[in-house]
């Protein structure tokens, strides 16, 4: 499908993740050029090696989301690299605990905000003005089907997805008036090594993971966990001009039958 995304430069936080990395391959795929963050530079030169592309083309960029500083270095470098940028889309993000409250460490619960909402709103300060001063643009958030049922003993990752789409419809608000849209995507279970360590969590090391995904996948009307792409192309979807008219949009990529998980 052609979404009318060649040249157009595209801002990915969090691009060496499981979905972060099919998103930054999907807009190469449509002929856009990519900036993307990583924690990990040599995770960065193998995302750009796997890749084979010219540094025209895209540019990995180590930070630290969590710094503010960190993070308008990001949108500045990309921005010179690139001329401008088109789209952000925010899909860094961590598990959390799998823990009761009463059992909760506040710095851990901290430290999931950090990176889960407060970086979507250092994005969106940061790169919202570069979109809104050419008047048009577009921003996606990597939320959760937890956003919409939590998941018990994991008040953490789940409270701040709750938080991520609030935020999202805040940002939307703002920058909607200049032409930007801005959305949220609320994946379920999706098959990336961070699904891999909530099994482990829930279930110990000992268990298979073709075991613990029938468990875990045994509410979804197709009983299997999403593909990473699928979640990509949802991303590039809500990314587009196709859906310029849409804005505060959570999209449930999940064919999970409501309340089963």
């Amino acid at each position: 499908m052609d979404l009318h995304l060649k040249d157009h430069v595209a801002l990915v936080a969090g691009g060496t993740g499981g979905i972060g990395s099919a998103t930054v391959r999907a807009f190469l795929a449509e002929g856009a050029k990519v900036a993307f963050s990583s924690i990990s530079q040599a995770e960065v030169y193998a995302l750009l090696a796997q890749e084979g592309v010219d540094p025209d083309r895209a540019r990995g960029f180590v930070v630290d989301l969590t710094d503010e500083g960190a993070v308008a270095g990001f949108v500045r470098d990309a921005t010179r690299a690139f001329g401008t940028i088109d789209h952000v889309v925010a899909a860094a993000g961590i598990e959390g605990t799998h823990a009761r409250i009463c059992d909760m460490d506040v710095t851990a619960f901290e430290r999931v905000y950090a990176i889960n909402v407060f970086s979507v709103l250092m994005l969106a300060k940061h790169a919202g003005p570069v979109m809104a001063e050419k008047g048009g643009g577009s921003m996606v958030v990597l939320a959760s089907s937890s956003a919409y049922e939590p998941i018990v003993d994991n008040s953490d990752y789940s409270s701040s997805k709750y938080a991520v789409a609030g935020l999202t419809k805040c940002i939307a608000n703002e920058l909607g008036p200049s032409g930007v849209h801005v959305n949220y995507v609320c994946p379920g279970c999706v098959d990336t090594a961070m699904m891999r360590r909530i099994e482990v969590s829930i279930f110990g090391e000992e268990m298979p993971h073709q075991k613990a995904m029938s468990l875990v996948a045994e509410g979804t009307l197709d009983k299997r966990y999403a593909r990473p792409e699928e979640i990509a192309n949802a991303i590039l979807f809500l990314s587009s001009d196709v859906t310029s008219h849409v804005a505060g949009l959570g999209l449930r990529v999940d064919s999970n039958v409501p309340g089963v998980i």
